[in-house]
């Protein structure tokens, strides 16, 4: 047996990609000596292990308010809000949602040797809804299966502009656009695929409500489908749905209800998924921010143009 499969049978909350990390790092060593992950074990050898304590990461820790929809010892499910970048990075140093969970979670168990929660999936920074992460490394590499099998359940909600069908299916592949390098695309001849099942929940002047399901997890992936089939979300800068409301008149209720929302019209709106612990079916819900509301409230009102009769039968000039 190799090393580092028999320190996994042995250590099973220990990740393999940890257990590599630590043979390579000589905190397991066989006889006593540094060795390799691939070595084979031949019986009758010493194997020695340390792990140190976690270590508290540089990251500040924020008490910004959560929406915590679900959580346990091995878990949290928080309804992330539009505007929210969900890991630090270059311009991202704080407000994150990581930042947020450090001062929230106080019983975080290590992930990778750190003191940090493990983001399982992610949501666009302008994206709001339910978002599942672990908070110790084992639990962190169960959720990530359950993505990778696609056995989670994630239905978003979505404004898109114009009048896509009652329901149908986008199956793409999907990779970096080849001229703006901020972009996705499904027009390639080879890449990863993408999967994305919609069905028509309300209609409007010039805009479709449409719940969508994703088979797949990829990058602005209901985005880019929705887009390259004709119909851009509302509010989406990247997209084209920006764009394409800019040609409107103010008055138009696509225009006022993209400028009420403020960002592209997406929320992750449920997930369903199978506690890596318990094997307890879970099944959160996210509510539809205000944001989103005021969009639809827009939409749903009744509006007349000029010269057309009113309720009295009147017309207006």
């Amino acid at each position: 047996m190799r090393l580092d499969a028999y320190l996994s049978s042995v250590e099973p909350e220990l990740s393999r990609s940890r257990i590599k990390a630590l043979i390579e790092s000589g905190e397991a060593r066989l006889d006593g000596q540094s060795t390799k992950p691939s070595k084979l074990l031949k019986g009758g050898e010493v194997v020695s292990l340390d792990i140190e304590p976690p270590r508290p990461v540089e990251l500040v820790a924020e008490g910004i308010p959560l929406r915590v929809l679900y959580e346990d010892a091995a878990l949290v499910v928080v309804d992330k809000p539009a505007g929210m970048v969900v890991h630090p990075g270059a311009g991202n140093l704080s407000g994150t949602l990581v930042n947020a969970l450090l001062a929230h979670c106080t019983d975080l168990g290590g992930i990778g040797g750190e003191l940090r929660p493990g983001i399982v999936h992610r949501l666009d920074k302008e994206t709001s809804g339910c978002l599942v992460v672990a908070k110790t490394e084992p639990v962190l590499a169960a959720l990530q299966a359950q993505f990778k099998q696609r056995s989670v359940q994630k239905t978003y909600l979505a404004l898109v502009h114009g009048r896509p069908a009652d329901r149908g299916r986008f199956e793409t592949l999907h990779g970096r656009h080849p001229t703006d390098r901020r972009r996705f695309t499904g027009r390639l001849s080879e890449g990863r695929s993408a999967v994305t099942e919609w069905e028509a929940v309300e209609r409007f002047e010039g805009a479709s409500l449409v719940r969508v399901s994703l088979l797949t997890g990829r990058t602005h992936q209901i985005r880019m489908h929705f887009s390259e089939a004709g119909h851009p979300l509302l509010g989406d800068e990247l997209y084209g749905g920006v764009r394409r409301e800019r040609r409107m008149a103010p008055g138009e209720p696509v225009r006022r209800a993209a400028e009420a929302i403020g960002r592209q019209a997406l929320h992750a709106a449920r997930l369903v998924i199978a506690h890596p612990v318990s094997g307890e079916l879970l099944e959160l819900e996210a509510p539809l921010p205000e944001d989103f509301e005021s969009a639809l409230a827009v939409l749903r009102t009744p509006t007349r143009r000029p010269g057309a009769p009113d309720s009295l039968g009147r017309s207006r000039g």
